[in-house]
């Protein structure tokens, strides 16, 4: 009578494997040595919501991965969720710290999609500038490549077939490939 409560949707497995490609992909080494990303945990956890945020954008442009998409959003919640608590952080505190990301990812996440579509290098490079290196630079050119970067994975994510979207096949660019130009 319950069980369909308990049984794992046939998405699940592509959630997790999406979301799970999301944070492989943000915690490659070249983002943290090449862009200049701090390699922190507030680093990582903007170069999540950066990825997501490109997927999100993806999945909502069609109407049969509108599931998939909101899985996904709560998939990434649980994550921060544990990560949270893994972190020392105490039960009474873990609401107040979620709304913090939430609050962050929807801002970010707005911001984002606001300078890429339209493409608008600049506003792009300086949100990007703001969200993810904050201040001081580690290299004037930093927040541009980074910029680059985001603007060849959303192109690469809007070609991808809703078909392999649906089946949990992501491809992003190779971040050490993109350049400024």
């Amino acid at each position: 009578m319950i069980s369909h409560l308990f049984r794992r949707s046939a998405r699940s497995g592509t959630i997790s494997t999406l979301y799970g490609m999301i944070v492989a992909q943000a915690r490659l080494p070249c983002f943290y040595q090449d862009y200049g990303v701090a390699d922190t945990v507030n680093g990582r956890f903007d170069l999540i919501i950066l990825h997501l945020t490109l997927v999100l954008d993806r999945l909502a442009a069609e109407q049969e991965l509108r599931e998939l998409g909101q899985g996904l959003f709560d998939h990434f919640c649980r994550d921060m969720d544990d990560n949270l608590r893994e972190m020392g952080v105490g039960d009474l505190s873990v609401p107040k710290e979620m709304r913090r990301i939430g609050d962050a990812f929807y801002g970010r996440s707005r911001a984002y999609l606001a300078a890429l579509t339209p493409y608008k290098p600049q506003e792009l490079a300086d949100v990007v500038a703001r969200n993810v290196y904050g201040a001081p630079l580690p290299q004037e050119a930093a927040p541009h490549r980074l910029a680059a970067y985001m603007r060849q994975a959303h192109h690469d994510l809007a070609v991808e077939s809703a078909t392999a979207l649906g089946r949990g096949e992501l491809r992003f660019p190779d971040p050490a490939g993109v350049l400024v130009g």
